[in-house]
């Protein structure tokens, strides 16, 4: 065996590219132990190891759980995940330290425990910090953890990006003389890069806001540009009244105090920023004020005129050793209050129960009735997060839960992770004021922000259980409901074997998912009864679909890939081509016996839409009918051949009856790809007119026969 020793910047490159899906030899023998210092007693708590544990090492003695006064306890652990995770189910509130002697091991190349113990807290109810020794204790332990075990998955969590209401409608692009973002929750708005209030059209062109006049179809007028300062970012636009709110990613150099190294590794720091600016004159913007706090920005909502923002926040703890005064709480600005960077108060910090994560999920809320005045709520819960769910009165956050990989990596000396588990964390929503409530852990993780919802008081996910680079973890689906206490209720598990979930949409008691592997399975699940969850019907069809929306009570809309199965020479598993884009017609009026009424094919393999990713970017006319989205479509026979056709935007009429297509919108092309100045980022409409949203232009069209009426440079 070698031992190398290893260099700061060398060990933290190690843990980020683990993020990324790379796996390391492992060079050490030690078997790291890792758990977190808090946990509700209502949720038990769990330690996990990086190498499996012997399957007797409890009933043999090899692991206990000693309290306060030393005394060794008789619990009941159990043992999951091949070994590599402890479970203690039922805890007390008090102060434990868990032993795990040498004999507990079993692997045959490490044979060494890092650590033989571990001290933890069991709280009746989530608590503030207390102070700074306690946050330094927090880092420094998870600091040792990935000295032993530098694959550890302590830098909390990435971010990517769920909400439904009671009727199933989706909010926004309604009924209005205006569109406005294809929200997922009636009532709850979430940013998009264009926003209009019907007679001025805001987006978000490269680091600049453009301000267009639209009152006059024919003669557009760029009224005014927001450009933002150095290297910030807009990322998000909303509109309320008279406000213009633009949330930005802003990124400086890092304060390394003259470290080459660290400055070379990791050169910028980002903050997450928020613009007020007053449009009560839109030619002559007036930032009011402008807040926010460092870390990366993750999602917003805004919801009866109060905005919420998540950011995650990572900070330099790595450099504890050789700068033990270095600052490890979050720091905020706010120009009402000098605009200066300042830590946030340790009474606003919270380790998020079952959690030992390297960052902070960041939540910042301001009423916008008064925004240049208004007090803005911080709070910070050490715990990392991904996706986000809101309604007027939760708001859920969620993490993954990685563990190592079991199969045939096992006997390797590679940590190969696998997204294993979902971790969630309720808060409640009053006013500005967030509170924690509970937390749960379900197997299986989420694909997007439309494997959650919120009804009745149950809260409901999808997940998929498995990964593809585990060879032995075949892919198995499930849903989970769990009560106002995250407490599971009901449940249906191992749906389609081997498939994975590409789109889910619940519709108050109702819910759709659609499994992908060689055909398209969509499920009808009849949710009614919390406890007793049903399928009751299953639809196979060519391709899949990417996103689920509601056309009526007993109509779904499916925008996802048409797909084929070509046999392979010599046999073996059939080749699964991916074709055009698909758009499906679903009649689920019998759940027991959903069918599919209508497709449309568009163009070939290549061919994509920001629908497929992204649901803000479909556009609705609910009055005409009316389903648009931008698009890119390419021809060709999915192999070697595939060529740039044409760019721009398809609008469709769709009803119960079929899909019809009303707007070609797209434009030839010479090129062999893509322009990315001219591409259509969104549609949006305002009184009679329909508006196609690139990153330097705005091109008009006459919304009863898509006639062009004129084209604004965003210069």
């Amino acid at each position: 065996m070698v031992f190398v020793k290893w260099s700061r910047a060398w060990w933290i490159a190690a843990i980020l590219l683990v993020f990324s899906g790379i796996a390391f030899v492992m060079l050490t023998e030690n078997v790291a132990i890792s758990g977190s210092s808090t946990a509700l007693s209502e949720s038990g708590w769990r330690a996990n190891f990086s190498a499996p544990l012997d399957a007797d090492a409890i009933e043999k003695g090899a692991v206990y759980l000693t309290d306060a006064g030393g005394q060794k306890l008789d619990l009941d652990m159990q043992l999951a995940n091949g070994g590599r995770t402890l479970e203690i189910p039922d805890i007390a509130s008090g102060d434990y330290t868990l032993h795990v002697t040498k004999s507990a091991l079993t692997s045959s190349f490490l044979k060494s425990l890092s650590a033989n113990q571990i001290e933890f807290t069991i709280q009746d109810e989530v608590q503030n910090l207390a102070g700074e020794e306690e946050l330094r204790t927090y880092f420094t332990r998870l600091l040792n953890l990935q000295k032993d075990n530098p694959f550890y998955r302590g830098f909390g969590e990435g971010v990517d990006n769920a909400e439904e209401s009671a009727s199933g409608e989706s909010g926004g692009m309604g009924g209005g003389d205006h569109s406005s973002t294809n929200n997922q929750v009636e009532g709850i708005d979430e940013g998009d890069i264009v926003q209009t209030d019907g007679d001025y059209l805001y987006s978000i062109s490269e680091s600049s806001v453009m301000i267009s006049d639209i009152r006059d179809p024919e003669n557009m007028e760029l009224a005014a540009v927001l450009k933002l300062d150095g290297e910030t970012y807009p990322e998000e636009l909303f509109l309320f009244g008279d406000t213009l709110i633009v949330i930005s990613s802003r990124f400086s150099l890092m304060e390394t105090e003259g470290d080459a190294e660290m400055e070379s590794f990791m050169p910028y720091s980002g903050l997450t920023a928020v613009s007020l600016y007053d449009v009560t004159s839109p030619e002559n913007p007036e930032l009011i004020r402008e807040f926010g706090n460092e870390g990366t920005f993750n999602n917003a909502r805004l919801s009866n005129g109060i905005l919420h923002y998540v950011s995650n926040v990572f900070p330099n703890y790595w450099i504890l050793e050789e700068q033990p005064d270095v600052e490890l709480r979050p720091r905020l600005f706010d120009s009402a209050q000098g605009g200066e960077l300042e830590p946030l108060p340790y009474e606003d910090l919270t380790i998020l129960p079952g959690t030992m994560e390297g960052s902070y999920s960041v939540i910042t809320s301001i009423s916008l009735e008064a925004p240049e005045s208004n007090e803005i709520s911080t709070k910070g819960f050490l715990g990392g997060n991904e996706q986000m769910y809101m309604n007027e009165q939760h708001l859920y956050l969620t993490a993954s839960a990685f563990e190592t990989a079991e199969g045939e990596f096992e006997d390797t000396a590679l940590w190969v992770p696998q997204q294993a588990d979902t971790e969630i964390f309720k808060f409640s929503l009053d006013g500005i004021s967030v509170e924690f409530i509970a937390s749960a852990r379900v197997q299986g993780s989420l694909l997007n922000q439309f494997s959650m919802d919120e009804f009745e008081g149950h809260f409901r996910l999808a997940t998929t259980e498995g990964v593809a680079w585990a060879p032995a973890s075949e892919p198995k689906n499930h849903l989970f409901i769990l009560n106002e206490q995250l407490e599971q209720v009901g449940s249906v598990e191992n749906l389609a074997p081997s498939e994975r979930i590409y789109s889910v949409r619940f519709i108050g008691s109702k819910a759709y998912m659609v499994t992908f592997r060689e055909t398209d399975p969509l499920f009808a699940i009849d949710v009614s009864d919390p406890a007793a969850p049903e399928v009751l019907g299953e639809l196979k069809i060519p391709g899949f679909s990417n996103y689920l929306h509601p056309l009526d009570d007993q109509h779904l809309i499916g925008f996802g890939y048409d797909t084929k199965i070509e046999p392979v020479k010599g046999g073996g598993e059939p080749r699964i081509v991916t074709g055009g884009m698909k758009i499906s017609l679903f009649d689920v009026s019998d759940m027991g016996d959903p069918k599919e009424t209508d497709t449309e094919i568009i163009g070939g393999p290549g061919t994509y839409s920001a629908l497929q990713y992204d649901h803000k970017a479909l556009f609705r006319h609910e009055a005409q009918s009316l389903f648009g989205f931008p698009i890119s479509i390419y021809t060709g026979d999915g192999t070697e051949y595939i060529e740039f056709q044409a760019e721009g935007a398809l609008i469709y009429s769709i009803t119960p009856e079929g899909i019809e297509l009303s707007a070609d919108l797209t434009q030839p092309s010479s090129q062999p790809y893509e322009d990315w100045n001219t591409s259509v980022q969104r549609l949006a409409y305002a009184k009679d007119a329909l508006y196609a949203v690139a990153n330097t232009e705005v091109r008009s069209y006459r919304l009863s026969d898509f006639e062009p009426l004129g084209t604004l440079p965003l210069q």
